[in-house]
């Protein structure tokens, strides 16, 4: 499920091969996979329909002059299924959405930005300490039992380069209410996402792999089962990170730091394992503390974080300033660069998330408020 992009040269590639090519080397490994899945099985039906409809002059039909696409910076924020559509989620990362000139367009905005602050490495493995304690000493997350599901609730935000006519701009997705729901067994679920779906019904999680198979979990797409059965050793478990995804990302080490802050913000860890990302995460190098974050949601918060700087982005885990709870995550442009022509200036906040409630429901599409035992079932995010 997780092949390396492909190096071809886009002249030897057709359309939509070319499309696939420039999202996967974008993304994260893994991260592309249920766009990919979605992206094919559109293609397919698209196939099917022209091969039943299609005409010389249809097939000839040149695209629309006015023909728009948006493309995502590196990680906007949880914009993928959870757990089941690939950690490692993003967050539509950098994926490429052509309408052809009609379909539903991406409503935009101002550019999100932000002081980028300071950053230090003083400190670092005493906050880890810190939040994997609090962790480990709060509210117990809840034991998943078969036929339930992981409920996620998070506001997000991004950024994103917008081409109209042939120019490229950058313009702002504005904050809108992502759920998720997903199978303990990582088999079924649904995605509400007003970034990505078309539908305010939303689509469904429950996808095949390539080959039409179940999905299998692993890291970059793990189950809550799957999550059970980790080691909880941190040295055992950065080497199982840097091993499953050796490759892959810009470098091994800010992989591994994506591969912890995807489980931290799109599943629902067991308790244990919880607190043992943040220990596994101190023995990653180049892990830095910035003392003012702000979440998706406006709420101010330290950040534990690190900088690629192939993408010069810096990727932030954000966390209450007296709980230690894990607020939300965002990546800040802290570098400049250059995206489909367009600068993107240090302090561009790339996306932005704020979890609200993680929750387990005894039903697809249930929240905790609809819920008859929600207040014996489900936990916020603040206390877990």
């Amino acid at each position: 499920m997780n092949a390396n992009p492909s190096r071809q040269h886009p002249a030897d590639m057709d359309e939509s091969a070319q499309l696939m090519s420039r999202t996967a080397r974008d993304l994260p490994p893994g991260r592309h996979q249920f766009h990919k899945e979605r992206l094919m099985a559109q293609i397919h039906d698209i196939q099917q329909n022209e091969a039943r409809t299609a005409t010389p002059a249809s097939a000839s039909a040149p695209t629309p002059a006015a023909a728009k696409k948006t493309r995502w910076l590196p990680r906007p924020a949880i914009a993928l299924p959870a757990m089941a559509a690939v950690v490692a989620g993003v967050i539509v990362t950098a994926s490429v959405l052509d309408n052809g000139g009609g379909g539903n367009d991406l409503a935009s905005g101002p550019v999100l930005t932000t002081d980028i602050g300071s950053a230090s490495a003083d400190g670092v493995p005493q906050l880890l300490d810190r939040i994997s304690l609090a962790a480990s000493s709060g509210t117990t997350h809840p034991n998943v039992r078969p036929g339930q599901f992981i409920y996620i609730e998070s506001k997000t935000a991004g950024t994103f380069v917008k081409t109209v006519d042939g120019k490229s701009s950058l313009a702002g997705n504005p904050l809108s209410t992502r759920q998720s729901w997903m199978s303990a067994d990582g088999t079924k679920g649904w995605l509400i996402d007003p970034a990505v779906n078309d539908s305010p019904e939303g689509e469904t999680l429950s996808l095949p792999d390539e080959q039409g198979n179940p999905r299998k979990a692993d890291l970059n797409g793990p189950s809550y089962d799957y999550l059970t059965k980790l080691t909880t050793d941190p040295d055992q478990l950065l080497a199982k990170i840097y091993k499953e995804t050796a490759g892959h990302g810009n470098s091994r080490d800010q992989q591994a730091f994506s591969t912890i802050g995807d489980l931290l913000g799109e599943s629902y860890p067991p308790a244990k394992l919880y607190s043992a990302l943040f220990k596994t995460a101190a023995k990653i190098p180049g892990v830095v503390v910035v003392n003012d974050a702000v979440d998706a949601a406006g709420r101010p918060g330290v950040a534990v974080a690190r900088t690629d700087e192939t993408s010069g982005a810096r990727e932030e885990w954000i966390f209450d300033k007296k709980t230690h709870a894990f607020l939300g995550e965002r990546s800040v442009q802290v570098k400049q660069m250059e995206e489909d022509g367009v600068v993107i200036k240090p302090g561009t906040v790339n996306n932005t998330s704020a979890i609200i409630t993680r929750a387990v429901v005894d039903e697809m599409k249930q929240t905790p408020s609809s819920s008859s035992s929600s207040s014996s079932s489900s936990s916020s995010s603040s206390s877990s």
